[in-house]
């Protein structure tokens, strides 16, 4: 199933009434944000009313004439964001060993965790900002769950919430949906294993899943740490992540591995980054 940005209109819309809706969202910066703009676009286009939460230090998430945009300071520089950015991505272009390229992923997670986790708790504590939201009836949150702040909102504010994403490390989307992801099919991270494996890659596979654990643990416990503080209860990742009405998955059986879905999962693959013509 290939989706287009109407048809994702049209999903949303049925999370509520038929009338133009109110959407509260909490993106995430960088190719995530260009994929989620196309949408927003398109809803405010048909009546709906978008408000975007973001941080005041972002590379792409600019204000714009199709939504209404709240900003919260954050303690960080444009520069020292960009260039952790850069240093993250640019270590999945080199080769090497399966441990010095788990240790330079765990470098670079650790860095880009930091800034969301610091960006998040600053969210969190702008007491204007959360009276703002809380008065402002939303209809639903639209927000991507690679980083949890706009999950701990939708528990905060009681609303139905929708996951616009491409993925979650460490494979938490299929734990927090109960999709099976066997490993004795399906390549892990760093493996550059194909679907075609022999029992020794199927073992080396499996032992692969371990590094996940440690990493998902580091990467995403803040978040747990900062919704139980803020919501002064004990909630897990998990139990962000399972809140979700619908999911709305940036995937498509083309490119990646045929996969189990749950009745709320909805692939979109012909939805991701803005269209654009390239330079000669």
């Amino acid at each position: 199933l290939r989706a287009s940005p109407p048809v994702v209109l049209l999903l949303l819309s049925l999370l509520g009434q038929a009338a133009a809706g109110k959407l509260l969202v909490v993106p995430v910066d960088g190719s995530h944000w260009l994929s989620m703009r196309e949408v927003l676009d398109i809803l405010r286009q048909k009546g709906h009313e978008v408000v975007v939460v973001a941080p005041e230090v972002t590379l792409h998430i600019k204000p714009s004439k199709n939504f209404v945009m709240k900003m919260y300071p954050v303690p960080y520089t444009k520069e020292a964001l960009k260039k952790q950015f850069q240093a993250f991505f640019h270590f999945s272009f080199e080769q090497g060993s399966f441990l010095e390229r788990f240790v330079k992923a765990y470098q670079g997670i650790k860095r880009i965790t930091y800034f969301g986790v610091t960006s998040c708790g600053h969210l969190l504590q702008n007491k204007e900002l959360i009276r703002y939201l809380e008065e402002s009836k939303f209809d639903a949150v639209l927000t991507d769950p690679v980083l949890l702040c706009g999950a701990i909102l939708a528990k905060h504010l009681s609303l139905p919430s929708v996951y616009f994403l491409r993925g979650i490390p460490c494979g938490l989307d299929f734990e927090a949906t109960q999709c099976p992801k066997p490993p004795s099919y399906v390549p892990r991270g760093f493996t550059q294993f194909t679907h075609h494996m022999t029992f020794l890659q199927r073992v080396k596979n499996l032992l692969h899943d371990i590094p996940d654990i440690f990493l998902c643990d580091f990467a995403f416990e803040p978040y747990s740490k900062l919704a139980s503080e803020f919501l002064q209860q004990d909630v897990t990742v998990l139990d962000l992540l399972r809140q979700a009405s619908v999911w709305l998955m940036r995937s498509d059986f083309v490119l990646e591995y045929p996969r189990p879905l749950m009745p709320n999962i909805i692939p979109i693959g012909g939805v991701n980054c803005a269209h654009k013509e390239l330079p000669q």
